[in-house]
């Protein structure tokens, strides 16, 4: 379609220019036809999704004409035929969409529902789901990790946080209406379901797979009692999505993964599955609890020393596992179990039961009067549903917090590996300005996202695959937050181009991310702004002042967040969202029950061994984006209070890139701040330079030169 457009509009605006060459005739006359001319005003006059039509359809009709024109003709005749067809394809693919909306309203009316809820999680409540169960993507074509649908007979709605207002609002079409969650007068998902009745109850449809505990009876609770609408858990496999997408020709639903899981071995694990088990086990007695649910991806991971690849960027397979005091059973498709992990397993008196059975035992042992451990944050209410409430034992999920508490083996792991992946993003921003300033290149975001990834960090060893899809922002794509690139929009980076990309890896010790704004080539013509240059310096302080942070045991992390703040609160700037999260080991890259943000409800404490990340950051939407990330491991600082006795902790980077000195005004800098960055970039390049040749190397003694 670009290319279609293009042309066109290139022929009518080089007409004066072409006269001289062997085509002039033919070119005159087609322009003297006003063929072009009219195909240009009717593409103007329409949706750009109907360009490619337009001009296809144009063709068609002026076929004879246009093939007479020789070479050119035919060429404009199949670029006209393919428009046609492609279009043709969109136009199914958008016809399809809707007709998924309508078959979903006909299942809501089966069900006598007025409105049914999609989250993004699966049954495991995972941030990324595996693909067979992105309901919500399906149904609303919005592929951000956050977000919530409501569909009720005549609307469908969007709810996200900040982080993905700019990509939704260019994902979704008409049918849809974004909701900017956090917003000054949006209202949340419950507040605007309270006023939608408007005197009349409401039947709500919620599916039980894939909401928590927490969601489902607070949702009962805030919206059944005075507003009198009933909230309704459809029976397992009954979700109203599913009966659209299981026959959706055009967007088949893919099946469950079943790729082969493999053991984490236990120089990177650290302890293994029989000494984890011990552990969990004591939590399970102080609790008085029989039985625990193991409902999430990663948990099972971490407490199997498994992992998989079912979900992307994620190494975790799709499975439930369940303790008690004799035994621990793990529910898992069998064929996806090869020997050697069949063995370890058993080794370590995990037995083996097929993924279906899994409900089938939870309700055997509530039958039994077992006391079962439920977290109803981390378990689906289809689970805590099968399980009387007085046989529920509720609390945080004791692998979640023994996961968080990285041993030395793990954090020595993740140490390696963010040293193999420091080289890797110096070899990337050595070669880029190598080619932006020394060869005058402009490069697309696509292109150093397929540098990066698919070249630089690949090469290294042990590494699997990306920790997220990177994000390659290019000037004002860089104020989405969670922006991706793709070939057909992609932005592009040339001399003085401010340039965001954050990007991580999974290795099979260990994994990464980190984020860096940078900008190449800057003089006097391609001249970044000042106020942009004190917005990332601002940003860096805020990042400084984190990392340098000391603070005594039991701190939670919001404590900390407006550390981050201060200083873009001093010029009446701030970001939407949170400034760090917890970070698996050779795991998701997100991760509980740690972090640091405004969300001052979570009241977990930050402890040694957990690993988070510090990520201040900007975006003025339009314009430009600005994030500086470096994971952190929390450790013990070597004091005690001799008022409270207790210990405090500090920070300890993983991360290991150079900052762009290029864009620190220095002056807004105390003398502290500015020792921090020279310590961190000698730290950078001690670490690093034995690992680089010649080039890079010298480019990374430049880059970590004191300011």
């Amino acid at each position: 379609p670009k290319m279609v457009l293009s042309l066109t509009r290139l022929l009518a605006s080089k007409r004066r220019r072409l006269v001289a060459s062997p085509l002039a005739a033919r070119l005159d006359k087609m322009l003297r036809s006003g063929v072009l001319r009219r195909a240009t005003a009717s593409l103007r006059s329409v949706r750009p999704v109907t360009h490619i039509r337009s001009f296809g359809t144009f063709l068609a009709r002026r076929a004879p004409e246009v093939r007479s024109w020789g070479a050119l003709g035919l060429g404009l005749s199949v670029l006209g035929g393919l428009g046609a067809l492609e279009f043709d394809r969109l136009t199914s693919q958008a016809e399809a969409e809707e007709k998924a909306l309508e078959i979903v309203r006909k299942e809501l009316e089966a069900q006598k529902l007025d409105v049914f809820i999609v989250p993004t999680d699966d049954p495991h409540l995972s941030e990324y789901p595996p693909s067979c169960y992105e309901r919500r993507e399906y149904i609303s074509g919005f592929t951000g990790s956050a977000g919530v649908v409501v569909i009720t007979r005549d609307e469908a709605l969007l709810w996200t946080d900040g982080r993905y207002h700019q990509q939704a609002a260019t994902q979704l079409d008409q049918d849809w209406t974004l909701m900017k969650a956090g917003k000054k007068g949006v209202p949340s998902m419950s507040e605007w379901l309270k006023t939608k009745g408007q005197g009349k109850k409401l039947r709500i449809g919620v599916d039980g797979l894939v909401h928590s505990v927490n969601f489902a009876e607070s949702l009962k609770k805030e919206l059944e009692g005075r507003e009198g609408h009933e909230v309704v858990v459809m029976p397992r496999g009954k979700n109203p999505v599913d009966s659209a997408w299981n026959t959706d020709r055009a967007k088949p639903r893919p099946p469950v993964p079943a790729t082969p899981v493999r053991l984490h071995p236990i120089e990177y694990a650290g302890r293994s599955t029989a000494e984890k088990l011990q552990e969990v086990r004591k939590e399970m007695a102080g609790k008085g609890a029989d039985a625990l649910a193991v409902a999430m991806l990663d948990e099972v991971a971490w407490l199997c020393n498994l992992r998989g690849s079912d979900v992307d960027f994620n190494p975790v397979a799709v499975s439930y596992a369940v303790v008690t005091m004799e035994k621990a059973i793990l529910f898992i498709n069998p064929e996806k179990v090869p020997d050697d992990v069949r063995a370890e397993l058993e080794k370590n008196e995990v037995e083996l039961r097929d993924y279906d059975s899994y409900f089938t035992f939870i309700e055997e042992l509530a039958g039994k009067g077992s006391k079962i451990w439920i977290d109803p944050a981390r378990t689906n209410y289809a689970t805590a549903a099968l399980v009387p409430s007085e046989l529920r034992v509720q609390g945080m999920n004791p692998v979640t917090l023994l996961k968080s508490l990285k041993n030395e083996a793990e954090l020595q792991g993740m140490i390696d590996v963010h040293v193999r992946d420091g080289c890797a993003l110096v070899r990337f921003m050595s070669w880029l300005e190598q080619q932006i300033v020394d060869e005058g290149k402009t490069l697309t975001e696509v292109e150093l996202d397929e540098m990066l990834t698919g070249k630089l960090r690949a090469e290294l060893e042990n590494f699997i695959e990306p920790s997220f899809p990177t994000i390659a922002g290019a000037g004002p794509n860089g104020a989405i937050i969670h922006y991706r690139a793709s070939p057909q929009t992609c932005g592009s980076v040339s001399r003085g181009t401010l340039l965001l990309v954050d990007s991580g890896g999974q290795y099979r010790e260990g994994t990464t991310d980190c984020t860096r704004t940078m900008v190449f080539g800057e003089d006097e013509e391609h001249a970044v702004p000042q106020y942009v240059k004190e917005t990332f310096t601002r940003v860096l302080q805020g990042h400084i002042k984190v990392d340098r942070s000391v603070f005594p045991e039991g701190t939670p992390g919001f404590v900390l967040d407006a550390f981050a703040r201060e200083e873009l609160w001093r010029a009446g700037q701030d970001y939407a969202h949170g400034t760090g999260h917890g970070v698996g080991a050779a795991l998701n890259v997100h991760e509980g029950p740690q972090s640091i943000s405004p969300r001052f409800y979570n009241q977990q404490p930050l402890m040694a061994g957990m690993i988070v990340s510090n990520e201040p950051g900007f975006y003025e939407p339009g314009a430009f984006g600005i994030r500086i990330e470096n994971l952190v491991a929390i450790e013990d600082a070597g004091k005690v209070s001799a008022a409270t006795g207790k210990k405090f902790l500090k920070f300890r980077k993983l991360s290991q890139a150079p900052l762009c000195k290029t864009l620190i005004v220095k002056d807004l800098l105390s003398p502290a701040e500015v020792d921090w960055i020279n310590k961190y970039h000698t730290e950078v390049y001690e670490n690093l330079s034995p690992h680089l040749n010649t080039v890079d190397k010298n480019w990374l003694y430049r880059a970590c030169a004191p300011l």
